[in-house]
């Protein structure tokens, strides 16, 4: 449910979209579309091509992205691209390619941006999206760093109870609004329950219970699922007293932020708490279409029962809790049989959710699952009997919410069970499966999904039984559809856009979500899932709809469906809570696929890499004593021969990052003569020395990626030039040892590791000059290091300490020329020195 909006008009943003739509232009008419994170190596790999001026698509080419090499070549496999406003498309299909890398694909005259194969490709993604579910926190907001809705709420609809004040402070915001409602928390705290209880490993512990930055010995995943069950079992105070959601569309007064509420409905600072009856609800003119309390009840109870399971060693006073409060709210479905609905207040717009044994299906397996009561088994074959395929799936559309949950979690649990009725359960899936696959066979882009609002989400269902069908059957006949239903979410789609906000970092994906943090501050909301396209008829004929900056994707709107990355788009762009949490299962599968795979495949290389915030590498094997001396330059390289000379008297192997500056300078030659005979490793360091990212605002930069990319291969191609090579692993030292995620994507996506010094070893300050604040003498700097190294902070095992080549001539302490002392140090120390 949204809200309607006035937004700030930017004119900066304004400005830089007339720019893109610009760069659009110029770019021609054709286009390919990849997935943006990238491909495991041994995953579906297929970029979709689309025309608009109908060329011929034969033949394509797999590219290496440093040198152009073609490493791979097929046929283009013909596609239909009429329904999306193009006239000629084809799939591009290079699994057969397996090396890790980066790359880009070429048909004709047109070229991907650059993509990797890499089996880390989902690394961190499991974790990214829960971003979003912290900062849509309700009571205390970890983002806002404050306290919202503190007063929720009075109880209406309820015989005996209207008018009583409940304590149901807590969950989370459904979208950009503030309601909050069962449905969709139910089925995120199961989710985020059942992801983690399959793909443990993937998750870190670095926020508390509060959502607040620090471990507290609990997985994130886990502190926000409980910290939607603690609002589930407010919202299910006792035994047959439920209710269904905090406030209703009385809400949508335009963007505001949560702890500064303005809306009213007639309670002073309580917002109403809706008691589920099992009848029509609406306290004004438009009234929901309930018809019972199972769909709501079922839902309670498969929360509660996988939360149950999973507690039951680490919290077995609270599980015990769970699993009773299961069993009652089980039995309590069954008690009045029928769909419960949200109520609706101003307008006929509600969660219009029509059916029910799904709910009850899941629910009953859940409690066979934790108590082993055959009964339990048995009903819950009954209840999934009832409703073979989600009806979503047969009929190719559906009102809002109208058959939820998206996907039917009761079939994939019976049908990886091993029970006697498993086969029927695998079965039931691969028939939705494949209505999909043939309704979806001749798109380009494999997609089938219905258009409607939150399209988005039944991406993401249909990804997820996939992933499940496949696991429980083992059978891959639907992996290009799986992969194509994955590669969507990331860019593989008419736009080119990643639909999750923020991923990748330095892709293509929302800017400009429907949302108050974004509308009113500029503040992302990363991790959401947008809702996604909409039929073009369905935006056609939305009231209140007004874009507020020029389409950048207005190339792509001539199909059968659109999507917009504006804000004033509530229909296509605004990110939701239970459609982020319901993807938890599938990323989560992809990041521990990718663990897998790495034995086989490692990322890039064989080392132990230890990663900054940023993304790049600032320790290697930090298990081993060993350091990597790391030696750049750019304008000054006074100092090269007395470091070749030092390195080769130690008999230690460097590593070299150099500038296109510093090649281009004919009075370096002679050294770099002798670091390509002498064995040293060298790489690049930006050919002209670009700053990428500003110092104030480290998120912000100051290139965009052609101008690096441009500019890495011009520092690439001097290094070939003067007969460097290219080595196997390739790295990039970031000038002036400054960057953003952004800039390590980019560089990933190129096939580069980006690498830094590592903190707190402080040599890199020998570039200061006496007259400068953060002056740092060659003395002070072996004193620094020293320090350092006795702190017992991690001590400088697989460290990079970094000396530069040469320094502004106004500082006569040289550094490089302790560079001796500190080689001699370091040994005494017991360390072994490496080279990249």
């Amino acid at each position: 449910m949204s809200s309607f909006c006035i937004v700030l008009r930017n004119k900066r943003f304004i400005l830089i979209t007339l720019l893109a739509v610009l760069i659009l232009q110029l770019r021609g008419q054709t286009w390919i579309r990849i997935n943006q994170l990238g491909y495991l190596p041994e995953s579906v790999k297929v970029a979709v091509c689309i025309s608009s001026t109908g060329e011929k698509l034969k033949d394509f080419s797999l590219c290496d992205a440093v040198t152009g090499i073609e490493v791979y070549s097929g046929k283009v496999r013909e596609s239909q691209g009429r329904d999306w406003g193009m006239k000629s498309a084809g799939r591009l299909d290079f699994s057969g390619f397996t090396v890790p890398g980066g790359y880009y694909i070429k048909v004709n005259n047109t070229r991907s941006v650059s993509f990797r194969i890499s089996a880390g490709a989902y690394k961190g993604v499991s974790d990214y999206i829960l971003r979003y579910l912290r900062q849509q926190q309700c009571g205390y907001n970890p983002f806002m760093k404050d306290s919202c809705h503190t007063h929720d709420g009075i109880i209406v609809d309820h015989p005996q109870k209207t008018g009583q004040i409940i304590d149901v402070r807590g969950g989370w915001h459904d979208a950009s609004d503030y309601l909050q409602y069962v449905t969709t928390t139910a089925n995120a705290v199961y989710n985020l329950f059942y992801a983690y209880s399959e793909h443990p490993g993937v998750y870190s512990d670095n926020f508390n219970s509060s959502g607040d930055s620090g471990p507290n010995g609990i997985p994130d995943i886990l502190d926000e699922a409980l910290w939607g069950l603690d609002w589930l079992m407010k919202m299910n105070p006792s035994k047959g007293e439920m209710y269904n959601q905090v406030a209703d569309d009385r809400d949508h007064r335009g963007f505001r932020f949560p702890n500064r509420d303005s809306a009213s409905y007639g309670h002073g600072l309580y917002r109403p708490v809706y008691y589920i009856t099992g009848k029509p609800q609406g306290p004004a003119r438009f009234k929901n279409r309930t018809t019972g309390v199972s769909s709501a009840a079922g839902k309670f109870a498969s929360a509660f029962a996988i939360a149950a399971g999973v507690l039951k060693n680490s919290n077995p006073e609270l599980s015990r809790k769970l699993a009773t409060k299961a069993r009652d709210a089980f039995d309590f479905g069954l008690t009045d049989l029928g769909s419960t609905q949200t109520a609706c207040n101003v307008s006929p717009y509600f969660y219009e959710e029509d059916n029910y044994a799904d709910d009850l299906e899941l629910a009953a397996w859940q409690l066979f699952s934790l108590s082993g009561d055959s009964a339990y088994l048995r009903s819950a074959d009954y209840w999934g009997s009832l409703e073979p395929v989600t009806p979503w799936i047969e009929k190719d559309t559906a009102r809002h919410y109208q058959y939820y949950p998206f996907m039917n979690m009761g079939h994939a649990c019976l049908g990886m069970s091993g029970t006697g009725c498993s086969r029927r359960y695998i079965y039931f899936m691969r028939k939705g499966l494949n209505i999909l696959a043939e309704r979806g066979m001749n798109d380009p882009f494999l997609i089938s999904v219905p258009f409607t609002w939150c399209s988005n989400n039944f991406v993401a269902a249909a990804l997820q039984q996939h992933i499940l069908y496949r696991e429980a059957s083992g059978d891959n006949s639907f992996a290009e559809q799986e992969a194509a239903l994955r590669d969507w979410l990331f860019g593989c789609n008419p736009w080119g856009t990643s639909m999750i906000i923020g991923l990748p970092a330095g892709g293509i994906y929302p800017h400009y979500p429907h949302s108050s943090f974004t509308a009113l501050m500029g503040i992302p909301v990363y991790g959401g899932l947008v809702d996604g396209p909409v039929w073009s008829r369905i935006f056609r004929n939305l009231k209140g709809v007004e874009l507020l900056r020029p389409d950048p994707f207005s190339d792509f709107q001539n199909g059968k469906a659109v999507y917009h990355d504006d804000t004033g788009d509530y229909s296509t762009n605004e990110p939701t809570m239970d459609g982020t949490a319901c993807l938890s299962y599938s990323l989560s599968a992809l990041e521990e696929e990718g663990l897998r795979q790495n034995n086989k495949y490692p990322d890039l290389d064989n080392c132990n890499y230890v990663f900054d915030d940023n993304g790049a590498v600032i320790r290697i094997n930090p298990g081993e004593k060993s350091v990597y001396l790391v030696f750049s330059a750019d304008e000054f390289g006074e100092g090269s021969e007395t470091i070749l000379n030092v390195l080769r008297d130690k008999e230690i192997k460097g590593s070299f990052f150099l500038t296109g500056n510093y090649i281009g300078n004919g009075v370096n030659s002679k050294a770099i003569r002798r670091m390509i005979s002498e064995g040293h490793f060298l790489g690049p360091h930006s050919d002209k020395h670009l700053l990428y990212a500003s110092w104030e605002k480290r998120d912000s930069l100051l290139v965009t990626r052609k101008e690096f990319e441009d500019d890495l291969l011009s520092n690439y191609s001097r290094l070939i030039k003067i007969g460097a090579g290219i080595p196997k692993t390739k790295y990039l030292l970031a000038p002036y040892e400054w960057y953003n995620k952004a800039v390590s994507y980019w560089a990933g996506s190129e096939g580069i590791v980006l690498v830094n010094l590592t903190p707190g070893t402080g040599t890199n300050a020998d570039y200061t000059t006496p007259e400068m604040k953060n002056y740092q003498s060659s003395d002070a700097l072996m004193t620094r290091i020293k320090k350092f190294e006795s702190s017992g902070h991690d001590s400088l095992n697989g460290a990079l300490i970094l000396v530069h080549l040469g320094t502004d001539p106004s500082r006569i302490d040289k550094f490089y020329k302790r560079l001796g002392d500190l080689i001699d140090y370091l040994k005494s120390e017991g360390y072994n020195f490496k080279r990249l």
